[in-house]
């Protein structure tokens, strides 16, 4: 009889002798950190000169463009990766410029799952944050605050998607109107089952539970409607709950739902939440598994569809490792890392029998999955090989995809042309992943030895501890602020909704972003040079369309799980 263990066994980044690990095979972990620091300063201070306030930079024209709302979307994936790297007077500055600078009352058509992984992630996180930054926080704390403010702002423009007849969202919602009348009903598994997270957490810190309950509703509705042999499809008509695109696998349109079953288990030590993971995990071992590779699979019938490999499945490593099995994680990671060494990245379609790429599908958008599942499973392992894998992305990068404006998207992998785009996520996860599978000692691997104990309005608080939930964007959440604010909004202090009626007064102010010296992770580190993009203004003349850029999820849906934060085990 399989067993849920509650309380959930946590087992908090295992201190293993660093002598297995990277002086074994002569890896300088300090000097490959402080390059992979580096790296994030080269890209970050030429978004700020060349692309800000749009959402993303263009490297190789060294401009910006909109793509997911124009929301500044950089900057807010940016700002925890600032802190993480221990650059407080950044992180205290740019989370003044978001404050009199980000509007949500705008006519634009955005993607509902990127507004929340990105956008409602990352504020949540810098707001959990803010206290560790430095920032003076309000009475309240962290049950209140402008960051949660906005996060709660951005997640009820998103609200209207769930209004259908199954609870499951529409793909887009325009930020001022509401769903276009003519929008598609037909979404991907993961744009429907990927709310959780940012969710939950929302309602627990501000005692609405519409957020929660939608997020619920739609998970619940994909799991009622997954086929007789346990799989899931691609993408389902939210209408009507009919599945339009049969393909069942762990990649791209699917991949972050698996995600936040398990994530969402453990962030509320939810018993069915975990349970619905396990059952999916057993279909996707019967029909999807072959030789440590995982297919897509026809959700019905379990026949093979595409005898594929996709890079956006190599968070899955860093999933099984979550759940405890270490050892098909290794396996499959090092079958994913021979694909690596082949062309210097993952390509985004790998052809198994063939073993080369798929045609169109050569490219690699510096995502950062398999260097995700390098850092989970070194926590777990202290395997040398996958400092390695780190040693090897950060080669390749700076070999292939560096410019002078930052960091290119690479096109194709055969010959390494470029393409004039750099994902936010670049700054978000990547860089993120990489700096602390070579950083042991980040505050994020915290094993419970050092906490904060704040005062709420409900009482104390122990924060800071351990345990972050990383979001599907690497926005670390920190599980333990679910249990801060735990009476009903009626209860909460006068003050907040003093405070709230002020913030919901119009802010008119006009702003400037100017990049503040980076302090370093300890003290006596050198000051940046200013990066001012005081001119940033004059190159919006013809910004702000109606549209965003981009509509339909293609970032990675990858799985952001805490570091060895909690592990399931199966007993039976």
């Amino acid at each position: 009889m399989r067993r849920f263990l509650g309380p959930l066994l946590c087992l908090l980044a295992l201190r293993l002798p660093a002598s297995s690990g990277a002086a074994a095979r002569g890896l300088d972990v300090a000097s490959y950190r402080e390059r992979v620091r580096a790296m994030f300063y080269h890209a970050y201070e030429h978004y700020l000169e060349s692309a800000f306030p749009y959402d993303e930079l263009r490297p190789l024209t060294c401009d910006g463009q909109d793509t997911w709302g124009s929301f500044s979307l950089t900057l807010i994936d940016a700002l925890d990766t600032l802190l993480i790297l221990g650059n407080v007077s950044e992180f205290q500055r740019v989370v003044n410029v978001l404050q009199e600078g980000v509007d949500f009352d705008i006519d634009v058509n955005a993607s509902v799952f990127e507004t929340n992984i990105r956008v409602v992630g990352g504020l949540l996180s810098a707001h959990l944050l803010s206290r560790k930054a430095g920032l003076e926080v309000e009475a309240g704390w962290p049950c209140s605050g402008p960051l949660l403010r906005m996060a709660e702002e951005a997640a009820r423009k998103l609200l209207p998607a769930f209004q259908t007849p199954t609870g499951m969202p529409y793909g887009t919602v325009n930020l001022l109107h509401g769903v276009n009348p003519g929008e598609t009903p037909v979404t991907c598994t993961a744009g429907i089952g990927t709310f959780i997270v940012e969710f939950a957490t929302l309602s627990h810190l501000t005692g609405d539970p519409v957020f929660e309950d939608v997020a619920r509703k739609a998970l619940k509705a994909l799991w009622k409607n997954r086929s007789d042999i346990g799989l899931v499809g691609n993408h389902i008509d939210v209408i009507t709950a009919k599945w339009v695109a049969q393909d069942a696998g762990i990649g791209a349109g699917v991949d972050s739902y698996f995600e936040y079953l398990v994530k969402g288990a453990i962030l509320l030590q939810d018993k069915e939440l975990m349970s619905m993971f396990l059952e999916y995990n057993k279909a996707i071992k019967n029909y999807t598994k072959f030789d440590d590779w995982y297919l897509w699979v026809q959700m019905y019938k379990g026949t093979v569809s595409m005898p594929v490999f996709q890079s956006l499945e190599a968070y899955w490593p860093g999933l099984q490792s979550l759940i405890g099995d270490v050892d098909n994680a290794m396996r499959t990671f090092l079958n994913y890392y021979t694909v690596w060494k082949q062309f210097g990245g993952l390509p985004e379609f790998y052809n198994i029998p063939q073993g080369y790429t798929v045609d169109k599908r050569e490219g690699y958008p510096l995502r950062p999955e398999l260097i995700e599942s390098a850092m989970y499973l070194y926590r777990a392992t202290r395997d040398p090989t996958l400092l390695e894998l780190g040693r090897d992305a950060v080669e390749s990068i700076e070999k292939i995809s560096k410019v002078d404006c930052g960091f290119a998207t690479i096109k194709d992998l055969r010959d390494h042309r470029l393409d004039n785009r750099m994902e936010s996520f670049f700054l978000a996860e990547t860089i993120k992943y990489l700096y602390l599978l070579f950083d042991p000692d980040n505050f994020i691997h915290n094993d419970g030895s050092d906490f904060d104990v704040v005062v709420t309005p409900y009482g104390e608080c122990v924060l800071s501890a351990g345990g972050y939930i990383f979001n599907t964007e690497a926005h670390p959440i920190d599980p333990a602020a679910l249990h801060c604010c735990r009476k009903r909004r009626e209860e909460q202090w006068e003050v907040e909704d003093l405070m709230r009626e002020f913030y919901s007064r119009k802010k008119t102010k006009k702003f400037t972003l100017k990049r503040a010296p980076d302090r370093g992770e300890g003290e006596n580190a050198k000051d940046s040079q200013d990066a001012s993009s005081e001119k940033s203004g004059e190159k919006r003349n013809s910004k702000k369309s109606s549209h965003s850029l981009l509509s339909c999820p293609s970032q990675s849906f990858n799985s952001k799980l805490a570091v060895l934060g909690q592990v399931f085990l199966d007993n039976t």
